[in-house]
């Protein structure tokens, strides 16, 4: 379980500073696919790098799996960190290394030789036969689906996915989006979710968030999607979409 109590992420600005996230209480459960929206720079990504302690609450606690980061000494948290998994928006890979070895890298940083398991996680996400190209080689679905299968191989308890599916068209979106609803069934794994696209967090995501200027503007259970329709206005319509 992933509990934040009443924490603020402040960033200095020149004399000032500049409040990310404010006063934010929230509790994502075990073994949940949890969506986190919201306009540019509502504190979604912030979010996202306090859950894994990249980032320091400013006040407040974070606690995962019942510890709390901030208590944990370096070691100790590089220890938890290994049990955090991350996929970003631009997927991040080694552009000299083959798909094999980006998938293998997490491993390699371990210390841990398991080639059954790397290629266990190609298999799961259909990139098996790819193993010996290169990025440059690859769309950009294809990509995405390497970064998952790295995330995924330290079977991590939880995955980080931080607009995995904004540089994606909608085909490659649905497939990516099955592939980590599959990643949260199979595993086990929580999931949690940031993106601007609310049809993608409707669609896939047991419940939301919606984030406006640091604050917690809303939070749902997801119902299945409506028809496919556009809104004049994020922020206003957020909450109605999402009810």
């Amino acid at each position: 379980m992933i509990e934040l109590s009443h924490v603020t992420k402040s960033f200095p600005q020149g004399r000032s500073a500049v409040t990310a996230l404010d006063d934010l209480s929230l509790t994502i459960g075990d073994r949940e696919m949890f969506g986190i929206v919201g306009e540019s720079g509502s504190g979604k990504s912030t979010l996202l790098r306090l859950i894994n302690h990249l980032e320091a609450p400013t006040s407040g606690t974070v606690r995962v799996g019942g510890e709390d980061l901030g208590a944990l000494s370096p070691r100790e948290l590089r220890v938890r960190r290994r049990g955090i998994g991350m996929v970003f928006q631009q997927f991040n890979l080694l552009g000299n290394a083959t798909v094999h070895d980006n998938v293998a890298r997490p491993l390699r940083l371990q210390r841990r030789r398991e080639p059954d398991t790397v290629q266990q996680m190609l298999e799961f996400v259909k990139m098996a036969g790819h193993s010996r190209k290169h990025p440059s080689q690859l769309s950009g679905g294809e990509q995405q689906r390497v970064a998952i299968a790295r995330a995924l191989v330290t079977r991590p308890k939880i995955l980080l996915c931080d607009e995995p599916t904004s540089a994606l068209d909608s085909g490659t979106t649905d497939e990516v989006m099955a592939i980590l609803r599959d990643v949260r069934d199979r595993f086990g794994t929580t999931i949690v979710l940031v993106s601007h696209e609310l049809e993608v967090i409707k669609a896939s995501c047991d419940r939301a968030a919606v984030l406006s200027g640091g604050r917690l503007a809303a939070l749902t259970e997801v119902t299945p999607p409506p028809p496919r329709e556009r809104f004049d206005c994020y922020a206003a319509r957020a909450r109605e979409f999402l009810a």
